[in-house]
Protein backbone atom coordinates (compact mmCIF):
# COMPACT_ATOMS: atom_id res chain seq x y z
CA UNK A 1 0.00 0.00 0.00
CA UNK A 2 1.03 3.59 -0.51
CA UNK A 3 3.16 5.20 2.18
CA UNK A 4 1.37 8.55 1.83
CA UNK A 5 -1.37 9.05 4.41
CA UNK A 6 -4.22 11.06 2.92
CA UNK A 7 -7.26 12.83 4.33
CA UNK A 8 -10.77 12.76 2.95
CA UNK A 9 -14.47 12.27 3.61
CA UNK A 10 -16.39 8.99 3.52
CA UNK A 11 -19.05 9.45 0.84
CA UNK A 12 -20.49 5.91 0.69
CA UNK A 13 -20.04 2.45 2.13
CA UNK A 14 -21.11 -1.06 1.14
CA UNK A 15 -20.22 -3.94 3.43
CA UNK A 16 -16.63 -3.47 4.55
CA UNK A 17 -15.72 -1.26 1.58
CA UNK A 18 -15.89 2.53 1.76
CA UNK A 19 -15.44 5.26 -0.83
CA UNK A 20 -13.36 8.24 0.29
CA UNK A 21 -13.35 11.60 -1.50
CA UNK A 22 -10.35 13.89 -1.03
CA UNK A 23 -10.56 17.72 -0.98
CA UNK A 24 -9.22 17.60 -4.56
CA UNK A 25 -12.17 15.44 -5.67
CA UNK A 26 -10.22 12.18 -6.02
CA UNK A 27 -12.04 9.02 -4.98
CA UNK A 28 -10.58 5.87 -3.47
CA UNK A 29 -12.09 2.59 -2.29
CA UNK A 30 -10.72 1.52 1.08
CA UNK A 31 -11.36 -1.16 3.67
CA UNK A 32 -11.72 -0.57 7.39
CA UNK A 33 -9.07 -2.10 9.62
CA UNK A 34 -10.10 -4.66 12.23
CA UNK A 35 -9.08 -2.25 14.98
CA UNK A 36 -12.31 -0.31 14.46
CA UNK A 37 -14.33 -3.44 15.26
CA UNK A 38 -12.34 -3.92 18.47
CA UNK A 39 -13.01 -0.28 19.32
CA UNK A 40 -16.74 -0.80 18.63
CA UNK A 41 -16.45 2.01 16.11
CA UNK A 42 -18.31 1.80 12.80
CA UNK A 43 -17.26 4.15 9.97
CA UNK A 44 -20.14 6.40 8.92
CA UNK A 45 -20.82 8.32 5.75
CA UNK A 46 -19.77 11.89 6.48
CA UNK A 47 -16.78 10.86 8.59
CA UNK A 48 -13.58 12.83 8.10
CA UNK A 49 -10.83 10.21 7.88
CA UNK A 50 -7.17 9.49 7.27
CA UNK A 51 -6.43 6.65 4.88
CA UNK A 52 -3.81 4.93 2.74
CA UNK A 53 -4.92 4.96 -0.92
CA UNK A 54 -3.32 1.65 -1.89
CA UNK A 55 -1.27 0.86 -4.98
CA UNK A 56 -2.40 0.05 -8.50
CA UNK A 57 -5.56 -2.09 -8.31
CA UNK A 58 -5.28 -2.80 -4.60
CA UNK A 59 -7.77 -1.22 -2.26
CA UNK A 60 -6.42 1.10 0.39
CA UNK A 61 -7.02 1.03 4.13
CA UNK A 62 -8.96 3.29 6.43
CA UNK A 63 -6.49 4.31 9.12
CA UNK A 64 -8.15 6.90 11.36
CA UNK A 65 -11.65 8.26 11.93
CA UNK A 66 -11.26 11.85 13.06
CA UNK A 67 -13.37 13.24 15.90
CA UNK A 68 -17.01 13.60 14.93
CA UNK A 69 -18.78 16.92 15.40
CA UNK A 70 -22.22 15.27 15.27
CA UNK A 71 -23.60 11.77 14.84
CA UNK A 72 -27.05 10.44 14.00
CA UNK A 73 -28.03 6.83 14.63
CA UNK A 74 -30.96 6.72 12.22
CA UNK A 75 -30.02 7.66 9.58
CA UNK A 76 -26.45 6.54 10.47
CA UNK A 77 -24.39 9.54 9.33
CA UNK A 78 -21.76 11.83 10.84
CA UNK A 79 -20.74 15.48 10.85
CA UNK A 80 -23.93 16.97 9.45
CA UNK A 81 -24.66 20.61 10.24
CA UNK A 82 -28.18 20.82 8.77
CA UNK A 83 -30.99 18.27 8.99
CA UNK A 84 -33.65 18.75 6.31
CA UNK A 85 -36.80 16.94 7.42
CA UNK A 86 -38.92 16.02 4.42
CA UNK A 87 -42.68 15.41 4.54
CA UNK A 88 -45.34 15.28 1.84
CA UNK A 89 -49.11 14.94 1.50
CA UNK A 90 -48.56 11.25 0.68
CA UNK A 91 -47.62 9.28 2.66
CA UNK A 92 -49.52 11.00 5.48
CA UNK A 93 -46.98 13.11 7.44
CA UNK A 94 -45.68 11.42 10.59
CA UNK A 95 -45.22 14.50 12.75
CA UNK A 96 -44.16 12.42 15.73
CA UNK A 97 -41.20 11.29 13.61
CA UNK A 98 -40.50 14.92 12.71
CA UNK A 99 -40.51 15.86 16.41
CA UNK A 100 -38.21 12.96 17.34
CA UNK A 101 -35.74 13.96 14.63
CA UNK A 102 -35.90 17.58 15.79
CA UNK A 103 -34.99 16.45 19.31
CA UNK A 104 -32.09 14.41 17.94
CA UNK A 105 -30.83 17.40 15.94
CA UNK A 106 -31.29 20.11 18.57
CA UNK A 107 -29.50 18.06 21.22
CA UNK A 108 -26.44 18.02 18.92
CA UNK A 109 -26.69 21.68 17.87
CA UNK A 110 -27.63 20.68 14.33
CA UNK A 111 -29.73 23.23 12.46
CA UNK A 112 -33.05 21.87 11.25
CA UNK A 113 -35.67 22.84 8.68
CA UNK A 114 -38.82 21.22 7.32
CA UNK A 115 -39.27 20.79 3.56
CA UNK A 116 -42.84 20.07 2.48
CA UNK A 117 -42.42 18.41 -0.89
CA UNK A 118 -45.08 17.51 -3.49
CA UNK A 119 -46.68 20.83 -2.53
CA UNK A 120 -48.57 20.74 -5.83
CA UNK A 121 -50.70 17.88 -4.37
CA UNK A 122 -51.80 19.86 -1.29
CA UNK A 123 -50.89 23.57 -1.28
CA UNK A 124 -52.41 23.96 2.21
CA UNK A 125 -50.10 21.47 3.98
CA UNK A 126 -47.07 23.76 4.20
CA UNK A 127 -49.03 26.72 5.69
CA UNK A 128 -50.61 24.40 8.28
CA UNK A 129 -47.24 23.03 9.33
CA UNK A 130 -45.70 26.50 9.29
CA UNK A 131 -48.33 27.60 11.80
CA UNK A 132 -47.85 24.45 13.90
CA UNK A 133 -44.06 24.86 14.18
CA UNK A 134 -43.95 28.67 14.21
CA UNK A 135 -43.18 28.94 17.94
CA UNK A 136 -40.32 26.43 17.61
CA UNK A 137 -38.52 28.68 15.14
CA UNK A 138 -38.04 25.85 12.62
CA UNK A 139 -38.22 27.15 9.02
CA UNK A 140 -40.88 25.41 6.92
CA UNK A 141 -40.31 25.52 3.16
CA UNK A 142 -42.84 24.54 0.49
CA UNK A 143 -41.14 22.77 -2.44
CA UNK A 144 -42.17 20.85 -5.54
CA UNK A 145 -39.85 18.70 -7.65
CA UNK A 146 -42.50 18.82 -10.40
CA UNK A 147 -43.00 22.58 -10.68
CA UNK A 148 -39.69 23.76 -9.22
CA UNK A 149 -41.43 25.76 -6.51
CA UNK A 150 -39.14 26.60 -3.60
CA UNK A 151 -36.07 24.75 -4.90
CA UNK A 152 -33.93 27.90 -5.08
CA UNK A 153 -34.92 28.84 -1.53
CA UNK A 154 -34.01 25.38 -0.23
CA UNK A 155 -30.67 25.44 -2.08
CA UNK A 156 -29.88 28.82 -0.51
CA UNK A 157 -30.77 27.49 2.92
CA UNK A 158 -28.47 24.47 2.42
CA UNK A 159 -25.51 26.49 1.11
CA UNK A 160 -22.33 26.14 3.15
CA UNK A 161 -23.64 23.13 5.09
CA UNK A 162 -23.28 19.38 5.19
CA UNK A 163 -26.92 18.42 4.91
CA UNK A 164 -28.91 15.29 5.53
CA UNK A 165 -32.40 14.74 4.13
CA UNK A 166 -34.42 12.51 6.43
CA UNK A 167 -38.00 11.34 6.61
CA UNK A 168 -40.42 8.60 5.74
CA UNK A 169 -39.99 6.40 2.69
CA UNK A 170 -41.85 7.74 -0.30
CA UNK A 171 -41.86 11.44 0.61
CA UNK A 172 -39.66 12.18 -2.40
CA UNK A 173 -36.19 12.81 -0.92
CA UNK A 174 -34.33 11.31 -3.89
CA UNK A 175 -36.68 12.97 -6.38
CA UNK A 176 -36.04 16.28 -4.63
CA UNK A 177 -32.27 15.85 -4.85
CA UNK A 178 -32.55 14.94 -8.54
CA UNK A 179 -34.54 18.12 -9.23
CA UNK A 180 -32.25 20.36 -7.15
CA UNK A 181 -28.86 19.12 -8.30
CA UNK A 182 -29.38 17.28 -11.59
CA UNK A 183 -28.65 13.87 -10.07
CA UNK A 184 -30.01 10.55 -11.30
CA UNK A 185 -30.95 8.79 -8.09
CA UNK A 186 -33.41 5.90 -8.19
CA UNK A 187 -36.89 6.91 -7.10
CA UNK A 188 -39.99 4.95 -6.11
CA UNK A 189 -43.74 5.22 -5.95
CA UNK A 190 -46.29 5.00 -3.14
CA UNK A 191 -47.60 1.51 -2.42
CA UNK A 192 -51.23 1.45 -3.56
CA UNK A 193 -52.10 -1.20 -0.95
CA UNK A 194 -50.85 0.49 2.21
CA UNK A 195 -50.20 4.06 0.95
CA UNK A 196 -46.64 3.97 2.22
CA UNK A 197 -43.45 4.77 0.42
CA UNK A 198 -41.29 2.14 -1.22
CA UNK A 199 -37.75 2.49 0.05
CA UNK A 200 -35.51 2.84 -3.01
CA UNK A 201 -32.47 4.30 -1.19
CA UNK A 202 -30.58 1.34 0.31
CA UNK A 203 -27.58 3.16 1.72
CA UNK A 204 -26.42 6.61 2.71
CA UNK A 205 -24.40 8.50 0.12
CA UNK A 206 -22.79 11.93 0.26
CA UNK A 207 -22.90 14.20 -2.80
CA UNK A 208 -20.71 17.26 -3.12
CA UNK A 209 -22.00 20.13 -5.27
CA UNK A 210 -19.93 23.33 -5.01
CA UNK A 211 -20.50 24.64 -1.47
CA UNK A 212 -23.27 22.15 -0.60
CA UNK A 213 -22.63 18.66 0.70
CA UNK A 214 -25.79 16.59 0.94
CA UNK A 215 -26.50 13.06 2.12
CA UNK A 216 -29.13 10.86 0.52
CA UNK A 217 -30.36 8.34 3.10
CA UNK A 218 -32.83 5.50 3.35
CA UNK A 219 -36.28 6.49 4.55
CA UNK A 220 -37.94 5.02 7.61
CA UNK A 221 -41.21 5.22 9.48
CA UNK A 222 -40.19 4.52 13.07
CA UNK A 223 -37.58 6.11 15.28
CA UNK A 224 -36.97 5.84 19.00
CA UNK A 225 -34.86 8.23 21.03
CA UNK A 226 -31.61 6.28 20.79
CA UNK A 227 -29.79 7.61 23.83
CA UNK A 228 -30.94 7.38 27.42
CA UNK A 229 -32.21 10.77 28.50
CA UNK A 230 -33.18 12.29 31.82
CA UNK A 231 -36.85 13.30 31.32
CA UNK A 232 -35.98 16.84 32.42
CA UNK A 233 -33.67 17.16 29.38
CA UNK A 234 -36.40 16.56 26.81
CA UNK A 235 -38.04 19.97 27.33
CA UNK A 236 -34.69 21.61 26.49
CA UNK A 237 -35.07 20.31 22.91
CA UNK A 238 -38.28 22.32 22.47
CA UNK A 239 -37.31 25.94 21.74
CA UNK A 240 -40.90 27.13 22.10
CA UNK A 241 -40.81 26.25 25.81
CA UNK A 242 -37.96 28.67 26.57
CA UNK A 243 -40.16 31.79 27.04
CA UNK A 244 -42.15 29.93 29.71
CA UNK A 245 -39.25 28.71 31.85
CA UNK A 246 -39.56 30.01 35.40
CA UNK A 247 -43.23 30.91 34.94
CA UNK A 248 -44.68 27.59 36.12
CA UNK A 249 -45.99 27.12 39.69
CA UNK A 250 -43.55 24.31 40.39
CA UNK A 251 -39.86 24.04 39.56
CA UNK A 252 -38.67 22.00 37.84
CA UNK A 253 -41.77 21.59 35.69
CA UNK A 254 -41.77 19.00 32.91
CA UNK A 255 -44.75 20.70 31.25
CA UNK A 256 -46.87 17.60 31.51
CA UNK A 257 -49.86 17.58 33.89
CA UNK A 258 -48.46 19.74 36.68
CA UNK A 259 -50.91 22.33 38.07
CA UNK A 260 -50.02 25.91 37.22
CA UNK A 261 -47.93 24.90 34.18
CA UNK A 262 -47.24 27.92 31.97
CA UNK A 263 -46.98 25.70 28.86
CA UNK A 264 -50.43 24.23 29.51
CA UNK A 265 -51.76 27.77 29.93
CA UNK A 266 -50.15 28.81 26.63
CA UNK A 267 -51.85 25.89 24.88
CA UNK A 268 -55.23 26.94 26.30
CA UNK A 269 -54.62 30.52 25.17
CA UNK A 270 -53.57 29.38 21.70
CA UNK A 271 -49.98 30.62 22.01
CA UNK A 272 -48.56 27.11 21.56
CA UNK A 273 -49.79 24.44 19.14
CA UNK A 274 -51.87 21.90 21.09
CA UNK A 275 -50.95 18.93 18.88
CA UNK A 276 -47.23 19.67 19.06
CA UNK A 277 -47.41 19.83 22.87
CA UNK A 278 -49.50 16.64 22.96
CA UNK A 279 -46.83 14.81 20.94
CA UNK A 280 -44.18 16.16 23.34
CA UNK A 281 -46.05 14.62 26.25
CA UNK A 282 -46.31 11.26 24.46
CA UNK A 283 -42.57 11.34 23.89
CA UNK A 284 -42.02 12.39 27.51
CA UNK A 285 -43.89 9.25 28.64
CA UNK A 286 -41.54 7.10 26.55
CA UNK A 287 -38.46 8.86 27.91
CA UNK A 288 -39.70 8.48 31.47
CA UNK A 289 -40.30 4.74 30.97
CA UNK A 290 -36.80 4.17 29.59
CA UNK A 291 -35.30 6.24 32.40
CA UNK A 292 -37.09 4.18 35.05
CA UNK A 293 -36.03 0.92 33.42
CA UNK A 294 -32.40 1.94 32.86
CA UNK A 295 -31.05 -0.50 35.45
CA UNK A 296 -33.33 -3.44 34.57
Amino acid sequence: MSEALRRGTLVSGVGSFYTVCTPEGERYVVRAKKKFRHQHLTPLVGDEVEFFPGKNEENGWLETILERKTQCVRPPVANISLLVLVVSPEPVPDLKLVDRLMVQAIRQNIRVCLAVTKSDLDPDLAPRLRASYHASGMPVLSVSSLTGEGLDSLRSFMRGSTCCLAGQSGVGKSTLLNAMFGLDLQTGDISEKIRRGKNTTRKAELFVMDDIRVLDTAGFSLLEIETLMDPAELREAYPEFVPFEGKCRFSPCLHDKEPGCAVSRAVTEGTLDAERVSRYRELLTEVRTRWRERYD
